[in-house]
């Protein structure tokens, strides 16, 4: 073993105390350092924690972003989703592996550039888009990727690439310079409007834990995840809980396809996501807080870690916050490695312990047994800005906002085929015809609502509302032109993605997204049947015994497209028997057997 590998793995653990939870953060580190986690890397690695090597192991292979080659000088992840796709993805893709000589997936033989593809970056509004060493560059076209090709090859630095521009808002900010731009095209009153930091947790010390809870609940805040739970009520079972040592996780580990909410609000109201931690700590009585943030997102680190600092020295962090005596929570960042199934409330705090990001047998939950076996409050970076406006204006204020059953805002991603792709920060209640006027798009075939895992909805549908009573949705909302193939274009590419990131943990998901998508791709070639489309339809019974959200909705995309473009799928079912189509190609079968024949 090479001594700068010992000394690497001996300088970054103890940077983190030797505390094996803290794998994640040592295994991001290391392979920043030394390029990639090879076998002698993870037993050094497992060695200096005092863990076995197969704990280590088991972490680094269950991640998209974990490499055990080297990938490169520059290891450039283009985007492959369907927006991505949508807007060019194709020729960019190509144009990367002509200027660089190698394919994606592949490293040049000079080691300079390194190709692979991942799945949504939270990018949507501004496709296509690649992270290069970390950082962004979103935008692209076939003449900017041979560019950065070009410039990487004449030794050009990841910043000298970016060529000195940033995007608006704080992504100017010294500590990100990020070429990314927020794109909020409609400020709502609860996420966007005016918001001092501290004001909220100034009132707060004033109330007891019991009072802050109740406001909560008489505001009817429910989570904006996607679910909608009530977090008075999430908030009450933690604070009820048995123990001392409790947790408020913030999960900012968005990774829905089309979703990028928490991009924008991470990069313009960090300090109300982490005030609205330090309110939940305050109801239920937790200490520590964890900041859990999708891996795309690591190049706002410096700047997330200087907000805290800063809300430290302001006495809205650490020891007798806002001077009340015995008020003492913190918060540090944990980011993740790419693994979608990190967004599941349990696979998340899995995760955080170090492990792979396997969703939990439920109950118990994590109020009761979260971090470390402990009760732990996990909600979302909306749902805690909203905690925020709520101590602030009331909860009179707050259910005056929205529908009778959706109280507040509803932050959007939109993007897809429109003219104005971006956050739009709405009541609960706007029709999807609002939002499609609103972001100039027009000749519509269909809008995903909710990401993969929602609905896919056609024109007859586009007056619904959003509120969780009609169509409930985490935050993304792609717009579908009429000239794509949706089925092709749009289905196949979500099938493809829940196959991906797909834990495996559960018989059904493990199997049935791969069966779904090779049943897909054979209808979409016209060699399906009428008996195929029903089977892909009866899966998704099966589907609900997955323990996640993830598995249980992995087959949406297939089963809300059959049942609203259902002429979409019998226009391509094989001519003849509807019942039967053979599976077996004698004539390609013997091919090869009868081009020998003939040389014979």
């Amino acid at each position: 073993m090479s001594s700068s590998i010992a000394q690497t793995v001996k300088t970054v653990v103890s940077r983190y105390g030797g505390d094996a939870t803290r794998l994640m953060d040592v295994l991001i580190d290391v392979q920043d350092e030394l390029g990639c986690l090879s076998h002698v890397t993870t037993a050094r690695i497992a060695h200096t924690l005092g863990v076995p090597q197969v704990d280590v192991e088991q972490t680094v292979s269950f991640y998209h972003f974990f490499a055990r080659e080297p990938r490169g000088k520059f290891a450039v992840y283009l985007n492959d989703s369907v927006v991505a796709e949508f807007c060019g993805r194709g020729e960019v893709a190509r144009a990367f592996e002509e200027a660089a000589g190698c394919r994606f997936g592949e490293v040049t033989a000079d080691g300079v550039v390194g190709l692979f593809h991942t799945a949504c970056i939270g990018m949507s509004d501004q496709e296509p888009a690649a992270l290069v060493n970390g950082q962004v560059f979103p935008a692209l076209t076939p003449d900017k990727a041979r560019e950065l090709v070009a410039g990487m090859r004449a030794g050009k630095t990841v910043e000298e690439l970016k060529g000195g521009r940033t995007g608006d808002g704080q992504n100017a900010h010294p500590l990100v310079r990020a070429l990314v731009h927020n794109h909020i095209r409609r400020r709502g009153v609860m996420v966007f409007d005016h918001y001092q930091p501290g004001e909220a947790l100034r009132k707060v010390v004033a109330m007891s834990s019991g009072e802050v809870i109740g406001v909560v609940k008489a505001a009817s805040v429910r989570g904006r995840g996607g679910a909608g739970f009530p977090t008075g009520m999430k908030w009450d079972f933690a604070r009820r809980a048995a123990g001392d040592v409790k947790y408020v996780f913030c999960n900012a580990d968005e990774g829905e396809p089309g979703t990028f909410k928490d991009r924008v609000i991470l990069t313009e109201r960090p300090q109300m996501v982490i005030e609205g931690m330090a309110i939940a700590a305050y109801a239920v009585g937790a200490q520590r807080g964890i900041l859990y943030v999708r891996n795309e997102y690591r190049y706002l680190r410096s700047y997330l870690e200087h907000v805290l600092e800063d809300m430290r020295a302001q006495g809205l962090l650490g020891a007798a916050i806002c001077g009340q005596s015995g008020f003492d929570f913190d918060v540090s960042l944990q980011f993740g490695a790419g693994a979608y199934v990190c967004g599941e409330e349990s696979a998340l705090i899995e995760s955080a312990e170090g492990k792979r990001g396997e969703p939990r047998d439920r109950p118990p939950f994590p109020v009761e047994k979260g971090y470390l076996q402990k009760p732990t409050v996990v909600n979302n970076v909306e749902t805690l800005c909203s905690a925020v406006q709520v101590m602030l204006k009331g909860a009179e204020w707050y259910n005056r906002l929205g529908t009778e059953k959706s109280k507040g805002t509803k932050v959007l991603c939109v993007s897809g085929d429109c003219d104005r792709p971006g956050i739009y920060e709405v009541e609960w209640g706007f029709s999807v015809n609002d939002i499609l006027q609103e972001a100039g798009a027009r000749d519509v075939q269909a809008v995903q609502v909710g990401g993969p895992s929602g609905s896919c909805i056609g024109p007859g549908e586009f007056g619904r509302v959003l509120a969780y009573e009609d169509l409930a949705t985490g935050g993304s909302f792609i717009i579908i032109g009429q000239p794509r193939d949706l089925l092709k274009d749009v289905v196949l590419n979500f099938a493809r993605f829940f196959r991906e990131e797909s834990c495996g943990s559960c018989v059904p998901c493990r199997a049935l997204t791969g069966m779904a998508q090779v049943v897909l791709e054979r209808v979409i070639a016209g060699r399906g049947t009428a008996e195929d489309v029903e089977r892909l339809q009866s899966w998704q019974k099966i589907m609900r015994n997955n323990r996640c959200g993830l598995g249980q909705t992995a087959l949406n995309p297939v089963v809300s497209t059959i049942r609203n473009f259902r002429p979409l799928y019998d226009a391509r079912l094989a001519p003849g028997d509807p019942r039967f189509v053979p599976g077996f190609d004698l004539s390609a079968a013997v091919k090869d057997y009868e081009a020998a024949v003939s040389k014979g």
